[in-house]
């Protein structure tokens, strides 16, 4: 079992930043690549990014290249999301995953695990 929870969603206007938290908990979590997805309203949940434990894969959805970044910090089981020039088209609900499968999947239904999410709301 992994336990999953995000953090450090808000409002901002456009062209601002916002960093985003993951804290993971559970056993075996060097087995687990973490994920973040977004779903807004009315929309599929959507592949934002995903970095393997050991940091060594990170691949970005093409809309986000470039503006985020993603890293994760071992010590603290903690995977980040780094967002800057934010577009209003980025609002959503942003939600941490885990997954056991190699090598790191994009689609969410291949996801064992889940955070609650965090509310990502930009301005225009």
């Amino acid at each position: 079992q992994v336990q999953l929870v995000e953090s450090g969603g808000g409002l901002v206007q456009a062209g601002g930043s916002l960093r985003l938290s993951c804290a993971a908990s559970g056993r075996a979590l060097h087995m687990y690549t973490l994920g973040w997805f977004r779903q807004a309203p009315g929309k599929e949940r959507e592949f934002v990014a995903v970095i393997s434990w050991s940091g060594g894969f990170i691949y970005y959805a093409d809309s986000v290249k470039g503006r985020f970044t993603i890293s994760r910090d071992n010590a603290k089981n903690t995977v980040y999301l780094q967002m800057v020039s934010l577009k209003p088209e980025d609002t959503a609900v942003y939600l941490c995953a885990a997954d056991q499968n190699w090598p790191p999947r994009t689609v969410y239904r291949e996801y064992d695990y889940w955070g609650q999410g965090t509310q990502v709301t930009v301005s225009s």
